[in-house]
C-alpha cells in the first residue's frame, strides 16, 4: 500500500488518494456486474446504492468498497475503505488504484492474509461474522410477482409437491397487499393467506413475503397504523423540517429513518402486529437503496451543496438524487448525503432484531436487495432484477463469488431470470446452476419489460416432464449435500470463511485459476462446472493440479495430478451438471427428501475422496437447525472424519446436541481405493460392501454419528 505515487487531495466534498497495486489481479469493488477479475486498464467503479436493472459499468444495489489482490508470489491481501459517502475507484494499468470520495474520512483497513480465504476471515473479523441461516433456508425457494391470488400461489406449491420436486419455501411478492401498502392484506384475493401458510407449515414448508421500506402517507388519519404511529413517534426522514415525500407504488410515500433508534421499536411493533395475522417465517426487504420513483422527492430538491456537489463520481445518470431521496434530506444526526448507502444495512439490522424477538429466539431469515459491509451479520442478498438471458446466468457466478468475499455468503440470483420470459433450455440449465447457489430461489416478474404482456410461469412444473425430472434430480442432489453446505455456513459463521469460492482461493499459485469465473467451489472440496452457453452439450472445465473425482461415478479425472492443471471437455447432456470432489476431502451427505424436514429424518452418507497420499478428512456440524445462537449456547455436535488407505474413523469434538433428527450413518463411499478389499468391518462387525472402478461402497451400516466409529477394510 504505497501512496507515494500521487498527491493526497483533501478538500471539502472531494478527497482523493492513489496507491500502487501489487499486481493486476484485483477482485471485489462491489456491487457491479462483470467478470470476476477486474480490468486494470482505466476501469472505474462507482459506489452509491441504486435501483437499476443489472448491467455492466453501473453502480448497483449494494456498496462494498473492498478489494482482494493476489500478488505475484501467490500471497493475497485485501483493502477496505470504510466510508459511506459517494465514491469511486479507478484502476490504472501501472497498476494502481485511485480512490475518490465526496465526503467522510479516509479509514483504510489492510488485511495481510496471506491466503485469500484468510484475508476474508480477517475482513469479516472487522465487519462482523455472518449469521447462521436456519437449515430450511438452505432448501429450494420459489416466488414470482404475478401469482395474483392465494389460490394462484397454492396451485404452484401443489404442482411442485405432486411432481415430487423439492421445495422448502414459498414466497409472495407485492400481490398480497392492498394497493401495495406494507402490512396490509388484500382480503379479496389473499384473504385465505393465513390458512395457506398453515398448510405450508403442516407440510413442513415455510413462507416468506416482501416488505418495502416506503410507507404510504396518503391514507386518511386513523386508517393506516404504520404511518399514524410513525408520525407519532417522528421516525420518518425529513427535508427542511417536513417529511420528505416521494412515490413508491403508492402516490405519496415517506421513508423510515432506520438510523434513528426509535425506528427500530416502531418497526418491531409493525412487524409484531402483522405477525399475529400472517405467520411468516422470514422477510424479504426490497426497494431499500432507498428507491423513490423520481428524482429526490415529489417537489424535487433544493439547490444545495449536497444535492449538487462540485464533483460527482461516475454513478448512473450522474446525479445523486436520481431514483432516490434528496441528498440534503435530514436523517438522525446526519444528512442523507453521508448515509444513503447504509439504508439497506440499517433496515436489515432492525428487521433481524424484530424477527428474533417475535419468533421466540428462532433464527431470522432475511434477504435484502441493498447491502453494505456488516450486512452479512443479519441476512443474505439476491443479485437483483436480472434478465432471462444466458449472459445473466454467467454473470451470476462472479456475483455470488463477490458477495462471499463481502461477508454475505447467503447469496444467489433469480433462477431462470426475473425480467421477461425464459425458455425451457435456459431454465433447465439455470436450475442446474441455481441448485448450487448458496441461496437457491426461482423468481420472475409480472410483466415483460415495457409491455402489458404477462410473463409466463417459470417454476419447474411449467415445463416438460424431462425438464421436471432433470430439475428434481439436481435439487435432490442439493438436498443430499445440505449437511456439507450447512457445515460450510457454520464455518463462515464462526471463522468468516467463504462458502462459495473461486478456484484460486484454493490454488493461488495457479495463474490460470486466477482468471476462472465460469466454475466455482463449495468450500475446498466440491467443484461445480455448469453449462453457460445456449445449445451446448459439453463444457470445458478447468481442473487445478490435484486429484479430482467425478462426484457421481467416483472415477478419477485422468492425468491429474500432473505438472500443471488442465482443461477437459466434459460431456454434459441436458439433464447433467458436472460435479467433482477434490481428493483429500470427506463430504457428509444425507439421503434427500422433498423438504429439509424430511431429509433430516434420513440416514447420512460419507463421500471419501482419497488424495495421492491416500488421506482425506472432513467435518460435520449438527444442531436443531433453527435455534438462534445454537453454537454460542453450545447446543451443537461437531464430528471430525479421517481416512487413509485402509480405514475411515470419526472423532466427536463436541456433543452438545443429540436432537430428534437422524444422526445415523447408513453408507460410506471411498473413491480411489486401489485394490479390491476382501473384508470390511464397522466397529469390529463385518459389513456389506461392493467394489467397482476403484470405488469402495460400504452399505447398510447402522452407526451413530454421535459416537466414534472405525471402519476398516483389508
Amino acid at each position: 500500500f504505497n501512496c507515494g505515487i500521487g498527491p493526497l487531495i483533501f478538500a471539502d466534498q472531494f478527497i482523493q488518494l492513489s496507491s500502487s497495486l501489487a499486481s493486476k489481479y484485483i477482485y471485489g469493488l462491489g456491487e457491479h456486474r462483470g467478470s470476476f477479475l477486474h480490468d486494470v486498464n482505466w476501469s472505474r467503479y462507482a459506489f452509491w446504492s441504486r435501483d437499476v436493472f443489472p448491467a455492466e459499468n453501473l453502480n448497483l444495489y449494494s456498496v462494498h468498497p473492498f478489494y482482494l489482490s493476489i500478488e505475484d508470489d501467490g500471497n493475497a491481501h485485501g483493502v477496505f475503505l470504510l466510508n459511506s459517502n459517494t465514491m469511486e475507484a479507478i484502476l490504472q494499468p501501472s497498476p494502481s488504484i485511485t480512490w475518490r470520495t465526496i465526503g467522510g474520512i479516509l479509514d483504510f483497513y489492510v488485511f495481510l492474509g496471506p491466503s485469500p480465504d484468510q484475508v476474508i476471515q480477517q475482513y469479516t473479523e472487522v465487519i462482523g461474522r455472518t449469521f447462521m441461516p436456519p437449515y430450511w433456508g438452505l432448501g429450494f425457494h420459489l416466488c414470482r410477482w404475478g401469482y395474483e391470488t392465494v389460490d394462484g400461489t397454492r396451485k404452484i406449491t401443489d404442482r411442485m409437491r405432486n411432481a415430487k420436486i423439492p421445495q422448502d419455501v414459498q414466497w409472495n411478492d407485492i400481490d398480497y397487499a392492498i394497493d401495495y401498502k406494507d402490512f396490509t392484506l388484500n382480503e379479496k384475493v389473499f384473504g385465505d393467506l393465513p390458512k395457506f401458510i398453515d398448510e405450508l407449515h403442516n407440510n413442513d414448508q415455510h413462507y416468506i413475503h416482501i416488505v418495502d421500506p416506503g410507507i404510504a402517507a396518503d391514507s386518511a388519519p386513523g386508517t393506516y397504523e404504520p404511518f399514524d404511529l410513525g408520525k407519532k413517534m417522528d421516525i420518518f426522514i425529513k427535508l427542511d423540517g417536513k417529511y420528505i415525500e416521494g412515490k413508491v407504488w403508492t402516490n405519496v410515500t415517506v421513508f423510515p429513518d432506520f438510523i434513528n433508534p426509535r425506528t427500530s421499536e416502531w418497526w418491531y411493533r409493525m412487524i409484531s402486529e402483522w405477525y399475529k395475522k400472517v405467520h411468516f417465517d422470514g422477510l424479504w426487504i426490497d426497494m431499500n437503496e432507498p428507491v423513490q420513483f423520481g428524482n429526490g422527492s415529489l417537489i424535487g430538491c433544493p439547490q444545495s451543496k449536497y444535492d449538487n456537489p462540485p464533483y460527482t463520481p461516475g454513478i448512473f445518470e450522474g446525479i445523486l438524487k436520481a431514483f432516490t431521496l434528496c441528498a440534503s434530506a435530514d436523517q438522525y444526526k446526519s444528512k442523507h448525503y453521508d448515509v444513503h448507502s447504509l439504508y439497506g444495512l440499517t433496515e436489515m439490522k432492525a428487521t433481524f432484531e424484530a424477527i428474533a424477538r417475535i419468533r421466540l429466539e428462532k433464527r431470522p431469515f432475511i434477504i435484502s436487495r441493498s447491502t453494505y459491509p456488516s450486512s452479512g451479520k443479519y441476512g443474505g442478498h439476491w443479485l437483483g432484477d436480472n434478465f432471462s438471458k444466458w449472459k445473466d446466468m454467467w454473470y451470476s457466478i462472479p456475483g455470488i463469488l463477490n458477495f462471499n468475499m463481502f461477508g454475505i455468503p447467503l447469496v444467489g440470483a433469480d433462477i431462470c431470470g426475473f425480467n421477461n420470459n425464459s425458455n425451457e433450455a435456459l431454465c433447465q440449465r439455470w436450475h442446474q446452476l441455481g441448485a448450487f447457489y448458496p441461496f437457491s430461489r426461482n423468481h420472475n416478474s409480472l410483466h415483460v419489460v415495457n409491455s402489458t404482456e404477462k410473463c409466463k410461469d417459470q417454476d419447474p412444473t411449467a415445463f416438460s416432464e424431462a425438464m421436471q425430472i432433470s430439475t428434481r434430480d439436481v435439487l435432490l442432489k442439493r438436498y443430499y449435500l445440505l449437511p456439507y453446505l450447512y457445515t460450510l455456513f457454520h464455518k463462515s459463521h464462526v471463522n468468516g470463511t467463504t462458502v462459495a469460492r473461486p478456484l484460486f482461493f484454493e490454488f493461488p499459485h495457479d495463474d490460470y485459476a486466477l482468471t476462472v469465473d465460469t466454475q466455482f467451489l463449495w468450500g475446498e472440496a466440491l467443484l461445480i462446472s455448469p453449462v453457460l452457453q445456449e445449445g451446448a452439450v459439453t463444457v470445458t472445465a478447468y481442473f487445478p493440479n490435484h486429484s479430482w473425482y467425478d462426484f457421481d461415478t467416483g472415477v478419477r479425472v485422468p492425468g491429474l495430478p500432473g505438472e500443471t492443471g488442465k482443461n477437459l471437455n466434459l460431456k454434459t447432456p441436458m439433464d447433467k451438471i458436472n460435479l467433482h470432489i477434490r481428493g483429500g476431502n470427506i463430504i457428509p451427505a444425507q439421503e434427500p427428501g422433498i423438504t429439509t424436514k424430511e431429509s433430516r429424518q434420513n440416514k447420512f452418507h460419507l463421500i471419501v475422496a482419497l488424495c495421492t497420499k491416500n488421506e482425506a478428512d472432513g467435518e460435520l456440524y449438527l444442531d436443531d437447525g433453527d435455534t438462534l445462537d445454537a453454537y454460542e449456547q453450545e447446543l451443537y455436535a461437531y464430528v471430525r472424519f479421517q481416512a487413509n488407505a485402509t480405514s475411515v474413523i470419526s472423532q466427536i469434538v463436541k456433543l452438545g446436541f443429540t436432537g430428534s433428527d437422524s444422526a445415523d450413518l447408513g453408507l460410506v463411499k471411498v473413491f480411489g481405493v486401489v485394490q479390491q478389499p476382501s473384508y470390511v468391518s464397522a466397529n469390529g462387525v463385518k459389513a456389506q460392501f461392493s467394489y467397482k472402478n476403484k470405488v469402495l461402497t460400504i452399505e447398510k451400516l447402522n452407526l451413530s454419528l454421535l459416537k466414534p466409529f472405525t471402519i476398516v477394510w483389508k
